[in-house]
């Protein structure tokens, strides 16, 4: 057959603007077994380009379905208005042949004629690229990709990239060795001029890799195009970002062999690699990155903290423990460096009322105690004000707590006898002392807290 160019404009069917008929039995039945002559003879009887099956499918669509490949020449030679139809779920055409895996003469000459229906969405976002790749049709695939190699970084409606779902697929046959073997331009974004950066076609395929833990796929992806291991997700970071906030241990030391540099990058909210490492808890991620790291305490992030700021505020005891065996003058420097607010590790740990932080902190030789923050508050200082806090919730503030906890406590309790009732007058109606409930909650325990993270 020989090649059908249209106007996507003025060949689209506005199929809300005319009425459709819907295919009839005989006439779907001679489209699916591709039965050319009475086709011809029975679809004369109506106004092909209108008739539809229930779901909006065309004639085309059915034909390409079955890859009824007489049907499916003869339409796009005689009636070339359908070849940028759509169904209700805005398929065309390609859509269809990608889902089905149909790479027939006519569907190439039909893409290599009209070079946009690679780039045509549907309700999803999906090009016809996604498509093949979501249901694993290597050929339909690597045709695709050789007619427009940039597709492959376009983003869906959930910011997936075929690229991305080929990965997260776990290149089901072989599909993503095909997307990486092309030599696509990766698109990308920097108000600095970076030719690499931001990802703006969506989630990065690296990342993808990492969450699903695919070591093999990370060292396919930086075989073939190892300038995707410098692709920022808007949301994650960077691959090395990602990995460590996910605990990926096998992935950190990948990445910090391949791509170093990544360890000297913050995120959206200015975290290195190694603040989210520590803000999981992880002694197996920080001792890799002290492998390539010898300054851990110049890492410093938006808020002005250092790994240990980030490990004492989220309660990792074993992790402020290794910290705190390392070299002497790194540890006195992490120990009493203070962030924007002016607080230590210390400080923080007592605010956030973390009790086994502010117990290894506290015996650390090298810690100054006398460093106050922002507010003028030393560490012992603020945790003095946290337990007033905690004073006041334990008293006043819920008076039938109050009661109840009258009633129920034995200490105070009058005994009676069946001679003689308690007289309720006798109760001991003494507070407990402020130093009492300091002890209770000293350098901020705070067990009545609310905001625990």
């Amino acid at each position: 057959m020989y090649s059908v160019e249209i106007n996507i404009v003025e060949n689209t069917i506005p199929r809300d603007h005319m009425a459709n008929t819907k295919i009839d039995s005989k006439l779907y039945e001679c489209v699916k077994q591709d039965n050319i002559e009475e086709f011809k003879s029975r679809v004369q009887q109506h106004l092909a380009e209108k008739l539809v099956t229930p779901c909006g499918n065309s004639l085309l669509h059915v034909a390409i379905r079955y890859k009824s490949n007489n049907i499916t020449a003869y339409l796009a030679k005689e009636i070339p208005s359908l070849i940028t139809s759509r169904n209700d779920q805005h398929d065309t055409i390609l859509h269809v042949a990608a889902r089905e895996g149909s790479v027939s003469h006519t569907i190439r000459n039909l893409v290599n004629s009209n070079a946009f229906l690679l780039r045509m969405t549907n309700r999803e976002g999906n090009t016809p690229l996604h498509v093949a790749v979501i249901n694993g049709n290597k050929e339909v695939a690597k045709f695709l990709i050789s007619r427009d190699r940039e597709v492959a970084y376009y983003k869906n409606k959930t910011g997936r990239s075929p690229l991305y779902l080929a990965v997260e697929n776990r290149n089901m046959n072989g599909i993503l060795d095909d997307l990486l073997n092309e030599e696509a331009l990766i698109p990308t974004e920097r108000e600095d001029g970076d030719s690499l950066g931001m990802l703006p076609q969506g989630k990065s395929p690296v990342h993808a890799a990492v969450e699903n833990r695919i070591i093999g796929i990370l060292q396919k992806i930086e075989e073939a195009k190892p300038e995707l291991l410098r692709l920022h997700d808007k949301e994650f970071g960077n691959p090395l970002h990602y990995a460590s906030s996910t605990g990926y241990v096998e992935g950190v030391q990948f990445l910090l062999q391949k791509y170093r540099a990544g360890a000297d990058e913050t995120d959206q909210e200015g975290n290195y690699p190694i603040h989210l490492a520590c803000k999981g808890g992880s002694v197996a991620l920080l001792e890799e990155f002290l492998k390539v790291i010898p300054y851990p305490n110049e890492f410093i992030n938006e808020k002005g903290q250092n790994i240990l700021h980030v490990a004492a505020q989220n309660e990792h005891g074993f992790l402020i423990m290794y910290i705190l065996e390392q070299d002497k003058k790194i540890v006195e420097t992490l120990l009493n460096a203070m962030d924007e607010d002016g607080n230590t590790p210390l400080h923080l740990a007592t605010q956030h009322g973390r009790p086994t932080s502010v117990f290894l902190l506290v015996r650390a030789i090298r810690f100054h105690r006398h460093i106050v923050n922002n507010d003028g508050l030393t560490p012992y200082e603020l945790g003095r004000k946290q337990s007033k806090i905690a004073v006041q919730q334990y008293e006043g503030r819920d008076e039938t707590f109050a009661k109840e906890r009258q009633h129920s406590d034995s200490n105070n309790r009058v005994e009676g006898t069946e001679d003689k009732p308690a007289d309720q007058n006798k109760q001991d109606k003494k507070k407990a002392s402020l130093k009492d409930y300091e002890l209770l909650d000293f350098y901020g325990a705070k067990s009545l807290r609310q905001d625990r993270i």
